[in-house]
Parts: structure tokens; C-alpha cells; sequence
């Protein structure tokens, strides 16, 4: 699946949001960071306990200058933000239990599935919206 990720991520053309759980992926950084560089509005949600355990994560994100926010979950910062879905151009969601790590990749049984029906990206970008906002009163 990360393969298929990292080429909708490399057509993408004029932003990318997601909100992911987990993320420690270099191959999907690496496409990130060039998606940013060739002017794709990037924007990354990434939950806060994580971020901080994971020195994987911290990593690329400075290595790949990625811009993110970290977020929580509903209880506050001891709960998650386990979502994982990415919206691509604003017309292209990718949603599911996958998240962007070499576990998800390797060990895990895992799904991903492709909306592109405009009503339901829709609804995704302003769940992001909400977060995104949400993640800028918490940093």
C-alpha cells in the first residue's frame, strides 16, 4: 500500500492534507517533501503522543521539512488522534486502518480505501479543517 500512497502523493498537484496516527514511513516522507518542494500546499496533522515517542517520526519531519501540527484526541492530550486518511488536490481521499509506517507496511493486516465521490471528500476536508484548527490552539 505504500506504493500506491506514495504515487497518488507524486500526482498530486496543488495540496495534500492528512491527519495520520502513525507516520514513520521514509519512503512516504521522502514524497512528501518533494510534493512541498515542487509547491503542493502540504498540511500534516500528527498525534501528539506519538510524535513525541517516536524519534523515527521527528526526524523526517525536520529531515523533509514537513509542515504539521500535532493534535489529541476529544479527552485532551492523554487521548489520540487516530485518524488516518490524507486528501489529495481536495478531490481524492485516502481513508482506512493503514497508517504510514514500515509496520503497517510489513506486519500488519491493514486497509486502505480510495474516495473520490465529492460529497464524502468533502465532508473529509472539513473534518481536517476542524483539526487543523483545533492542532493550531494546542502548539
Amino acid at each position: 500500500m505504500a506504493k500506491l500512497i506514495e504515487s497518488l502523493i507524486g500526482e498530486s498537484a496543488t495540496s495534500l492534507d492528512a491527519a495520520i496516527y502513525r507516520f514513520n514511513n521514509p519512503e512516504i516522507a521522502q514524497v512528501l517533501g518533494e510534493a512541498a518542494r515542487r509547491g503542493v500546499r502540504l498540511r500534516l496533522i500528527l498525534d501528539g503522543i506519538k510524535y513525541q515517542a517516536d524519534p523515527v517520526t521527528r526526524r523526517l519531519c525536520i529531515d523533509y521539512q514537513l509542515p504539521f501540527r500535532l493534535s489529541h484526541g476529544v479527552r485532551g492530550p492523554s487521548s489520540k488522534m487516530h485518524h488516518k486518511f490524507a486528501i489529495l488536490d481536495s478531490q481524492v481521499v485516502l481513508t482506512g486502518s493503514y497508517n504510514w509506517t514500515a509496520e503497517s507496511e510489513e506486519e500488519n493486516y491493514e486497509n486502505l480505501l480510495i474516495v473520490r465521490e465529492p460529497v464524502q471528500v468533502q465532508k473529509y476536508q472539513e473534518e481536517f479543517e476542524a483539526l487543523w484548527k483545533e492542532a493550531a490552539r494546542n502548539t
